[in-house]
């Protein structure tokens, strides 16, 4: 049903919403028709009242042409009415809503206890715990992230997924959700179609109805169709879960239109935006597990498409994966190390290869794993200053994209190791050696970068 109305004439505004709340079974359209600046007598219809004051003077004619006494600052009394009224509704339907809610509360404990757990987005961290997670030896993190929302995903109630058409490849639907749709409204699963943006200003309106916890998934490459719904996110302060998957030239034969190389630091200049990039299932588990705690801010999470390994991290080799809620840790490391070397999500397995290459030839090296620059640049100082010494001049940043945000921790003397150009189509271990993400580059470029900084 489409309507057309005057925009500039508030009877008429009131006239066309209350006609249109007649119509059910199909959708309205309010076409609005109105004067820019309208009321102004020398500016109305005109580009120039869009951005610029009207001015002293228009403002006297303006007012003087609308009725409206010449005083600074004018409510009239049929408008103070009004709001007078409102309140009054208002207060009375709340106290009435308050009522209903007690009385649900002594008749539906159970209902009214899982109600407030949801309101309050809260949820029981026991079910993150990782030995109940059964991760293979070698597995893409995003299929990581299904494992641990199958886990998760019944026990968390608001929990609401969904993808922007690429379900199969995000891996974001569990065996249990139900799809949401016009016959069956509690379903917990969203198919937003090829529409990204709107998938994201959507996921912003549930979790700005206080206590659903939204997700959504597409390509990583395609966050920039999405980016004013994540800017918004972070902007607002609400904690919308951004799942991205092909997250580097890893991704393969796509080639270079699906590639993501710019995207990671992108997502990453957005204030109150919080990226994590696992590098491998335990680290995913706790990406999901941050996110969901993390109410204040938007997260992405950024997950591979090729199998990463699952390190053992109970053998004392490895540190334990919640230390990566701090962003960044040592993930392992040798006594009196020469050299740092820093990574995030797939890299980090070239950075542990590499230490083992250094190793044989008498270098010794710490190993730091940093799925999150944002919660890493969150710890005190005294915790950064553990992790890369301020004493080691010695660093290697590796990470299959954009360069720019790693230089701020390998200082004026270090190096990082990325793709400051568009990849290509192939298999992504011949992308990964052309492009010199190799333990092999790494560990030449280690000795190299130790020569250069003893001279």
């Amino acid at each position: 049903h489409v309507l057309e109305i005057d925009g500039n004439n508030y009877k008429s505004i009131k006239t066309g919403i209350a006609e249109s709340r007649k119509l059910n079974g199909k959708p309205k359209l309010i076409i609005t028709n109105t004067t820019i600046g309208f009321g102004s007598p020398n500016k109305a219809g005109t580009s120039s009242v869009h951005g610029s004051p009207l001015g002293i003077e228009e403002i006297k004619l303006t007012k003087e042409n609308l009725g409206i006494p010449q005083k600074e600052f004018f409510v009239s009394e049929e408008v103070k009415e009004l709001c007078r009224l409102s309140i009054t509704e208002k207060l009375e339907n709340y106290n009435e809503w308050q009522e209903k809610y007690k009385q649900f509360s002594i008749n539906h404990k159970k209902k009214s206890k899982l109600l407030n757990t949801i309101l309050n987005g809260q949820f029981d961290e026991d079910v993150f715990a990782l030995r109940d997670f059964d991760f293979p030896q070698s597995i893409a993190t995003r299929s990581a992230s299904l494992k641990v929302l199958e886990r998760i995903f019944d026990h968390i109630p608001s929990l609401i997924g969904g993808s922007a058409d690429l379900t199969p490849s995000n891996k974001t639907k569990t065996k249990t959700a139900v799809e949401f749709n016009k016959n069956d409204k509690k379903g917990r699963y969203i198919h937003f179609g090829i529409r990204e943006h709107g998938m994201g200003a959507i996921m912003n309106g549930i979790s700005l109805y206080n206590g659903f916890i939204p997700y959504g998934g597409t390509f990583l490459v395609f966050s920039d169709y999405m980016r004013p719904a994540i800017r918004m996110a972070a902007l607002m302060e609400i904690g919308t879960i951004f799942v991205f998957t092909h997250d580097s030239i890893g991704l393969g034969e796509d080639g270079p239109t699906h590639q993501p190389i710019e995207q990671l630091n992108a997502l990453r200049m957005i204030p109150n935006n919080i990226v994590f990039r696992p590098m491998d299932a335990n680290e995913t588990a706790i990406a999901w597990k941050m996110a969901l705690k993390n109410r204040k801010s938007p997260v992405c999470i950024a997950l591979s498409r090729q199998n990463l390994p699952v390190y053992l991290r109970k053998r004392g080799a490895f540190a334990t994966a919640d230390k990566a809620e701090f962003g960044g840790y040592v993930l392992t490391q040798d006594k009196n190390y020469n050299i740092i070397l820093i990574a995030s999500g797939s890299e980090v397995q070239i950075a542990v290869e590499a230490k083992k290459m250094l190793n044989q030839r008498g270098i010794k090296v710490r190993v730091v794993s940093m799925p999150s620059q944002e919660l890493f640049d969150r710890q005190p100082n005294s915790y950064k200053n553990q992790v890369i010494h301020p004493k080691c001049k010695n660093i290697i940043a590796i990470e299959a994209g954009n360069t720019m945000s790693w230089k701020k921790y390998v200082g004026d003397k270090g190096l990082v190791i990325g793709t400051d150009h568009f990849g290509a189509s192939a298999p992504y271990d011949v992308l990964y050696k052309k492009y010199g993400l190799t333990a092999e580059n790494v560990a030449q470029k280690a000795v190299s970068l130790i020569k250069s900084n003893k001279v």
